[in-house]
């Protein structure tokens, strides 16, 4: 989880299933941590390489939103499978009346009386399971880039670490104080 005083973005990287000439994707959830409206806006180091859908918008007080992020067709991989492209999630806080398609484009300008906070999220390409070397990519890319499960699968996980540690942490003090 990556997230500030306004939002949390779960996952904290943006992982793809790269495979030659396929479009592949990666959800993202907006998760707002307040009790005010927050717009959102993503920002891509590769705008020509990625649709982000919705790419702004404006989440209500403590509800989510999934961000689909699709990487286009690639025609050969990238140097030992890695990613420069990046991610950036701006979010500010705005009135209860803002229309969520039609967000007023000074909004996330960096203005004195504004707090406008930034995460970055970096991409992560995997291979498909079964993947053969053949294809040019070094085994120790490939053992590199594997990650288990899929985003919501990593979103269940981090939810429970947190819900474990939460637990973990209460009972800790209560046995400490008994």
């Amino acid at each position: 989880m990556v997230g500030g005083a306004l939002i949390s973005v779960y996952p904290d990287d943006l992982t793809f299933l790269f495979e030659l000439d396929k479009p592949c994707y990666c959800n993202l959830k907006v998760v707002n941590n307040s009790e005010h409206h927050v717009a959102f806006k993503v920002k891509t180091t590769s705008p020509r390489k990625y649709f982000v859908r919705p790419n702004a918008s404006v989440v209500q007080p403590w509800d989510s939103c999934t961000i689909t992020i699709t990487l286009q067709s690639q025609k050969e991989y990238p140097p030992d499978m890695q990613s420069k492209d990046k991610f950036l999630i701006q979010s500010t806080r705005v009135a209860a009346s803002t229309d969520m398609d039609e967000i007023p484009p000074d909004t996330f300008n960096k203005e004195a009386d504004k707090v406008i906070e930034e995460m970055k999220l970096k991409v992560v390409y995997t291979l498909p399971s079964g993947s053969s070397d053949d294809s040019g990519v070094t085994s120790s890319a490939n053992r590199s880039f594997k990650q288990g499960g899929d985003d919501l699968s990593m979103l269940k996980n981090a939810s429970i670490e947190e819900v474990t540690r939460s637990i973990q942490t209460e009972f800790s003090h209560v046995y400490l104080e008994t």
